[in-house]
C-alpha cells in the first residue's frame, strides 16, 4: 500500500499547493485555465480511447455501465455530497466552489488509465511501487493545475484516489487473472470516454453526467473474457 499512499499523499500536497494559487487569481484567468485544461483533458481522453481495439466492447460497457450508474443515481449522490461539503465550506468562509464538478474531474483523471491498474497490481502482487512512484509525481503536477481551476473538490479526490488503488492493490492477487493486457486496455478506452465527457463539460459544450457512467470502466474485465 506504500504506493497508494505516497500518490495519496501528493494529490493532496498539490491540491493545497492548487488552492494558495487560486486565491490570487482572477476570476477571467481562472477561467481562461478551465478551458485550457479542458482542451487538455479531451486530448487526453482522445489519446486514451484509442488504445481499445474491440470497439463493442467499449458500446456494450458504456450501455451496462450507464444503465447500473443512473439506476445507483451516483451524479446525484456526488452532486448532494458536494453541494452539503460546499455549504460547510461557505459557512467557514472557505468557499465552496463546484465541489462535486472537482472532485468528479481530478477521480476520474487520476484514477482512469493503465498506470493505475498496472501500477496497483504490480503493488499488490510483487510489492514494487516505481510505476505508481512516477504516476505520484504526474499526479502532483496535476493536481496543482486542476486544483488552481477547479477548487477544493480536487482536495477531496485524494479519498477516491487511496479508495480505489487501495482496493486493486489489496484484490490483486484475485483480480490478476482477468486483468490481462487486452482487458487493461479495453478499460482504459472505457474510461478516457468518460475523460471526453468531462472536457467536454469542462468547455460548456455539453452536461454529461460522467459519474453515472462510472461503472461502465469495471464492465470489460467481464466482456473480455467472452468477446
Amino acid at each position: 500500500m506504500l504506493g497508494t499512499i505516497v500518490n495519496t499523499v501528493s494529490v493532496i500536497a498539490g491540491s493545497l499547493l492548487g488552492l494558495l494559487l487560486k486565491k490570487g487569481l482572477p476570476e477571467r484567468i481562472s477561467d481562461i485555465i478551465t478551458k485550457g485544461l479542458g482542451l487538455c483533458v479531451l486530448y487526453i481522453g482522445i489519446s486514451g480511447s484509442l488504445k481499445g481495439s474491440n470497439q463493442l466492447i467499449a458500446i456494450l460497457s458504456m450501455v451496462a455501465g450507464g444503465i447500473i450508474g443512473q439506476a445507483l443515481d451516483l451524479d446525484g449522490r456526488l452532486s448532494r455530497l458536494g453541494a452539503a461539503l460546499g455549504d460547510k465550506l461557505k459557512k467557514n468562509g472557505n468557499g465552496g466552489g463546484s465541489v462535486a464538478e472537482g472532485f468528479a474531474a481530478a477521480s476520474l483523471l487520476f484514477c482512469v488509465g493503465s498506470m493505475t491498474v498496472v501500477g496497483s497490481l504490480q503493488s499488490g502482487l510483487t510489492g514494487s511501487n516505481e510505476m505508481l512512484y512516477t504516476k505520484s509525481v504526474l499526479d502532483f503536477i496535476s493536481s496543482i493545475v486542476l486544483a488552481s481551476a477547479l477548487g477544493i473538490g480536487v482536495l477531496l479526490s485524494a479519498a477516491f484516489v487511496f479508495a480505489f488503488q487501495g482496493a486493486i492493490t489489496l484484490l490483486a492477487r484475485w483480480a490478476a487473472p482477468l486483468l490481462s493486457d487486452y482487458a487493461v486496455a479495453e478499460m482504459t478506452c472505457v474510461g478516457s470516454l468518460l475523460i471526453i465527457a468531462l472536457g467536454l463539460n469542462m468547455l460548456g459544450i455539453s452536461k454529461l453526467k460522467a459519474m453515472n457512467l462510472l461503472p461502465a470502466i469495471f464492465v470489460p474485465l467481464i466482456l473480455c473474457i467472452f468477446m
